[in-house]
């Protein structure tokens, strides 16, 4: 009899303390759960590794997963936001000037030719919204891997003619020549269409910042791996400064505002080379023009 008493006792005793130890990590594991919900980074779990370890890393876990989710949904919210700005930034002028040509083609005083003036300028900046509006949707849907992007073993030539071809009317109205050096057809991996446009990119920010009667050569040299296209101008030449910056998305210098200009080319470019497991390099000095050399690789 006293050593059942005994034994109730005791079993009394230990359900006791189990009870109360379930108490204490119950409010231990509410409270754990609680800072979960209200997004509080957990530095440390209030159990030690006999009460309940699996639940406690698992925890730990949810909660550095959940840190970097909101990490990384902050971050893409404020890159839309700050696209959005950009956007609107590009888009202001051309259709404040849109615009104005409308106003000024409404006026019944105008002579032919100021009409047929303003009509042509109203068509420029049409056309800039159009490209702009284009370019930002491919960025995006590059970046976003929305567009299908098939890279095939194609001989570089054509491409690069179509990218000449491109160009050719807007080169010959600034007396820019554009000079390809004769060289035998190479076989490299790449997307002849988005590639075209990384030369042609290339191309129009040649003759931009080139003065009239300038010049830019195209050549290719062969290596290894990689084949390099060398686009060279005579231009305005980029600063050491700037160099870091040109690739990144809307990045325009400071010293060039006054030339007209959106920051998308090259960064579009990067993309589509990266696409190709290709890239880009830049050479450049002030005044004596700048050397542009895309990297692509040979089959």
């Amino acid at each position: 009899m006293i050593l059942i008493c005994i034994w109730a006792i005791t079993t009394t005793i230990l359900l006791l303390l189990l009870i109360v130890k379930n108490k204490i990590t119950y409010r231990k594991l509410n409270e754990t759960l609680e800072k979960i919900i209200d997004g509080k980074s957990i530095t440390e779990i209030p159990f030690n590794e006999s009460e309940l370890s699996l639940l406690s890393n698992q925890l730990k876990t949810i909660s550095n997963k959940l840190d970097f989710e909101i990490g990384r949904a902050d971050s893409e919210k404020e890159q839309i936001k700050q696209l959005i700005s950009n956007m609107s930034h590009q888009l202001k002028t051309p259709l404040a000037n849109v615009m104005m040509y409308e106003e000024l083609l409404d006026s019944n005083d105008l002579s032919e030719a100021k009409r047929a003036d303003f009509m042509k300028k109203l068509k420029a900046q049409s056309e800039k919204i159009n490209w702009l509006l284009e370019s930002l949707f491919k960025m995006s849907k590059l970046e976003q891997n929305v567009i299908e992007f098939d890279i095939t073993e194609t001989g570089i030539k054509t491409t690069i003619r179509n990218a000449v071809n491109a160009v050719y009317e807007k080169a010959e109205k600034k007396k820019i020549e554009i000079h390809v050096a004769d060289f035998e057809d190479i076989v490299l991996l790449h997307n002849p269409k988005w590639t075209s446009e990384v030369f042609e990119n290339l191309l129009e920010n040649a003759m931009k910042y080139t003065a009239d009667s300038g010049s830019i050569e195209i050549s290719v040299e062969c290596l290894e791996t990689y084949s390099m296209i060398h686009v060279k101008d005579n231009g305005i030449g980029i600063s050491k400064e700037d160099i870091p910056y040109i690739f990144n998305r809307f990045y325009r210098s400071e010293k060039v505002n006054e030339i007209e200009g959106s920051g998308i080319g090259l960064y579009l470019s990067k993309i589509i080379l990266e696409k190709e497991k290709g890239y880009m390099t830049v050479k450049s000095e002030i005044g004596k023009g700048s050397v542009f050399s895309v990297f692509l690789q040979n089959c």
